[in-house]
């Protein structure tokens, strides 16, 4: 399967779903993690979600990168995101940590 991280450093899941700018690309299969790509977004928030609420076109943005994919590891993820990755068969997992703990 193949699995997105939000990360920094393509080593640790440390990024918010929302202020992301990267997101490593895996395949998963049998526990074993294959690195396949990184893929640089926009990210539609800087965490303040009064300047910077959901929008269906800045999602958009985001989850066209991450196409594809079945499930997305972040830090942390809005309940509104979280809903609408679910939609699109997307499942979002709250993981902080070693990238490579995955699997």
């Amino acid at each position: 399967m193949k699995i997105a991280c939000a990360s920094t450093n393509g080593i640790n899941v440390d990024e918010h779903f929302g202020t992301a700018s990267a997101f490593y690309i895996f395949d998963l299969a049998d526990g074993v993690l294959t690195p396949l790509d990184k893929v640089l977004v926009e990210p539609y928030s800087d965490g303040d979600q009064k300047d910077h609420p959901f929008t269906p076109t800045a999602f958009e943005r985001v989850s066209t990168a991450l196409a594809g994919c079945e499930r997305v590891y972040v830090r942390k993820i809005g309940d509104k995101p979280a809903a609408e990755l679910r939609k699109i068969g997307i499942e979002p997992i709250i993981h902080e940590g070693a990238i490579d703990a995955i699997g």
